[in-house]
């Protein structure tokens, strides 16, 4: 009788390519969620920008009595690339309210306000990007108050009902089955 450890061969071609397929199977069933996962991540940037967006707003506006409209920014994307932010125009719009993202960013931001040209008592952040790279924008966000129109220079899309005081998807379909 042969002991098994006195077995002189590796392993068979049955048993390498059991283990084969299972890789395969597990590899199938991690990579997409992976994916998933990576397209939430970038999606988080556009709701927490928007959300420091809105506190740099009402900060300004506690001080000042007045909202401050801003062109959109960086002025292009660049799909799923990260673009470096750009101020439209120094000493307005995200200037004055002194909010500017850490770094490149996915999305493009602009602020629209209900009121004066300059300022107003109401006013429309928005963020767009296409972070799945599929030629489909997704469109976050976050409103304050009634009369505010979603209309921001240079905006590539726009919101047409959110919620106010809640960063939100302009659609249903942002951030959910897109992913």
């Amino acid at each position: 009788m042969q002991k098994l450890r006195n077995r002189k061969g590796g392993f068979t071609l049955i048993e390498l390519m059991i283990v084969v397929a299972i890789i395969g199977i597990l590899a199938a069933i991690a990579i997409p969620n992976f994916l998933r996962f990576q397209l939430r991540a970038k999606t988080s940037e556009g709701k927490t920008n928007l959300a420091a967006i809105r506190t740099a707003e009402e900060s300004y506006y506690s001080e000042y009595g007045d909202y401050i409209s801003a062109q959109a920014s960086p002025p292009a994307i660049l799909f799923n690339k990260k673009v470096d932010f750009s101020h439209a125009i120094a000493g307005k719009g995200f200037d004055i309210i002194g909010w500017s993202p850490e770094g490149a960013v996915y999305f493009m931001y602009g602020v629209g306000i209900a009121g004066a040209p300059s300022a107003g008592s109401e006013f429309w952040a928005t963020a767009n990007a296409d972070i799945d790279a599929n030629g489909t924008f997704q469109a976050w966000s976050y409103r304050k108050g009634a009369n505010v129109t979603n209309a921001i220079t240079g905006m590539s899309l726009a919101c047409a009902a959110v919620v106010a005081e809640q960063v939100a998807a302009c659609d249903s379909t942002f951030g959910q089955s897109v992913f």
